[in-house]
């Protein structure tokens, strides 16, 4: 069976049924930070056919750490223009939408969550995560347990929420791990989560990718976000014509981040897609396949370097 050769290479894993599978499907991407932008290409170089990234942020040089569209060359630019401009050279066959909003309650209406298969939570406002896991849920992604414990029907086609919790303050990506968001523990962006859910009166379940590391902060080290020497693009704009406005300055707090676990994250994120794909709609190999290809083919066994001795 042919397949794009841009996806041969997955396919002889998944089998092409999978591959088909992934060209069907739209994935809503909110938060192209340093576990979404990772998420978003992850999503695009396995077969994705339609993906909407959302982030209404520009890229600020102290992005290029961990954010796979940061470049010094792209600083000042739109996140989701610049990353979705990477994602069509990859894949020109896919659909990708870029839209520089932030999502919220107020701009819900604005995004076709009903009309996804997949919602990719990569949101660092806590303010605003809560209010996509709400809404997502209302608008059928999110299975709702009853007061018996069984699945209550919504009437909506399934559409599926995955979520990222806090990667800052962590170097060790082999801690990372995912679980119901009911049960994560040790991390306290998942406790926040939990709460504010709890404060909603929400009782759905969705899978969350988390790490229980959390390391200390080097206070020492002078951060200029959210200051009057804030290196963000619009703050920048905004000294500049006397406006006077700290972009950063609704941030608490400027923890560390490193790419080995944001971008870990992020992979794991879009793994949680694929399998997902691969369990409904993959089949086993044909027997005996892999035996015999070299057996009757040693003209290729000999360009790939393979002794037949």
């Amino acid at each position: 069976m042919k397949v794009n050769p841009i996806f041969q290479r997955l396919s002889l894993l998944t089998g092409a049924e999978t591959v088909e599978a992934l060209e069907r499907i739209k994935v809503l991407v909110f938060g192209l930070g340093g576990v979404g932008s990772w998420c978003a290409e992850a999503l695009v170089r396995s077969g994705i056919g339609h993906i909407v990234l959302v982030d209404s942020d520009r890229v600020c040089v102290t992005n290029i750490n961990r954010q796979v569209q940061a470049t010094t060359r792209t600083v000042g630019f739109s996140k989701v223009e610049v990353l979705a401009g990477r994602l069509r050279e990859i894949n020109p066959g896919c659909t990708v939408e870029a839209l520089e909003k932030v999502f919220s309650r107020n701009t819900a209406g604005e995004f076709d969550i009903k009309g996804a298969d997949y919602v990719i939570d990569a949101i660092d406002s806590l303010t605003h995560k809560l209010d996509l896991i709400e809404l997502a849920s209302q608008a059928g992604v999110i299975p709702v347990t009853g007061a018996a414990g069984a699945a209550e029907s919504t009437g909506v086609t399934p559409v599926t929420l995955y979520s990222s919790m806090g990667t800052a303050l962590k170097l060790d990506p082999t801690q990372l791990k995912t679980a119901d968001i009911w049960e994560t523990r040790g991390c306290p962006l998942a406790r926040l989560v939990r709460s504010g859910l709890r404060k909603r009166g929400f009782r759905g379940h969705f899978t969350v990718v988390y790490s229980t590391e959390r390391l200390p902060l080097h206070r020492e080290i002078g951060v200029s976000c959210g200051s009057a020497q804030c290196l963000c693009p619009r703050a920048c704009e905004e000294r500049a014509s006397g406006e006077g406005v700290e972009w950063c300055a609704t941030k608490k707090v400027i923890n560390g981040s490193a790419v080995t676990v944001t971008a870990a994250a992020g992979m794991i994120l879009a793994s949680l897609v694929i399998r997902d794909i691969h369990a409904r709609y993959g089949r086993p190999p044909e027997p005996n396949l892999e035996r015999t290809r070299f057996k009757d083919a040693p003209a290729e066994a000999a360009t790939v370097g393979v002794s037949l001795s």
